[in-house]
């Protein structure tokens, strides 16, 4: 296992983290066995482990909890911030108000005393940038976690909250986490520049893609919409809508490809995340044991020259086959009032 320091921190990490969002109700409910998974991880050189708080409402964090109960200082631990964690307001979001209360239950169920790495989730455009800031500060001064990032963040607000920081004497994001994969580069118009420029770490998710590079989907099989990820989320994965349609046409030069240099699908896509030089760490979120062995064998491959341009040909420098972050999109174009004028101001000005 290879390591690389994590945003001019200082602190080293592997560069491979285990993720752990299936762990739990939403994926697998066997806490033994995902117990099993994080000690089999660590045995195999990995020492960075990311969860969230809203992942199985919690569930996740309690089973990593469970899992590094006498290795907790050999790991590098990070979770995340932002989601509704309950109902009713103010209960999610990046105020001071819901971050200094999250961080509380995230270290009771986490078990520990303190988080390595306390990421904001997704950004608020109801919450001051600086406000978000100043309670992360607070938190590091504290000695509750160590240091603070981002999560799929667009390079415009990365860029804000950096000036912020700088201007008011805040502690700044240390790093970036953004969907990155074979079958969506967009991170690489700016997103992962802009942390090269700003010096952050930048940890990638999904680097199989929803499961679209695990080899299990293929054009012209059919799709079992009732079980795993497909059920949850069956518009991501029915053969029969476009936009899955260009992505198994992609998967399949892709499997060419892999096929060629003698690896699995898996094995080329975890490399591929690791092979660009602003990434430091990719995140890889089994389900099973049998996922993380798949995954990590993509840990040793380094991909030639020869091989990234063929894959710059089959999918482009910059390019989104599909939309990573399904889950969220900015308010700026969910809100169609953000985008008009008020109907009097444009009737007065005709």
């Amino acid at each position: 296992m290879r390591y690389r320091v994590l945003g001019g921190t200082g602190i080293e990490v592997s560069v491979h983290c285990l993720g752990a969002m299936m762990f739990g109700a939403v994926g697998n409910p066997d806490h033994d066995e995902c117990v099993r998974i994080v000690h089999a991880a660590l045995d195999r050189g990995i020492n960075f482990v990311d969860t969230a708080d809203m992942y199985s409402a919690g569930e996740s964090e309690e089973i990593v909890g469970k899992a590094l109960r006498g290795r907790r200082d050999d790991v590098v631990l990070a979770t995340k911030v932002h989601f509704p964690m309950g109902e009713g307001p103010n209960r999610g979001g990046n105020s001071r108000r819901w971050i200094v209360r999250a961080v509380e239950d995230s270290l009771r169920r986490l078990g520990t005393d303190w988080i390595d790495l306390y990421q904001v989730h997704r950004s608020d455009h109801t919450t001051d940038i600086e406000e978000t800031l100043s309670a992360l500060s607070d938190l590091v001064h504290q000695g509750k976690i160590r240091a603070f990032g981002c999560s799929t963040f667009p390079a415009d607000e990365i860029v804000e909250a950096y000036h912020v920081a700088e201007r008011r004497g805040l502690m700044r994001f240390r790093t970036e986490q953004p969907p990155y994969s074979l079958l969506a580069r967009g991170a690489e118009t700016s997103v992962l520049p802009v942390c090269r420029r700003l010096g952050m770490g930048v940890l990638t998710w999904s680097p199989l893609a929803s499961g679209f590079l695990t080899g299990k989907y293929r054009a012209g099989r059919p799709v079992d919409l009732t079980t795993g990820r497909a059920a949850l989320m069956p518009a991501r994965f029915d053969p029969s809508l476009p936009v899955n349609a260009a992505k198994l046409a992609v998967v399949e030069r892709l499997v060419e490809v892999a096929d060629d240099i003698g690896c699995s699908l898996p094995e080329l896509a975890v490399a591929f995340a690791a092979a660009h030089p602003g990434v430091t760490s990719v995140i890889l979120g089994p389900r099973t044991m049998e996922q993380l062995e798949a995954s990590l064998k993509g840990a040793t491959l380094t991909l030639d020259d020869a091989t990234l341009d063929r894959i710059d040909e089959i999918v482009p420098p910059g390019t989104d086959v599909y939309q990573p972050d399904g889950a969220w999109r900015p308010v700026a174009l969910t809100d169609a009032a953000r985008r008009r004028r008020p109907f009097a101001d444009r009737a007065a000005a005709q």
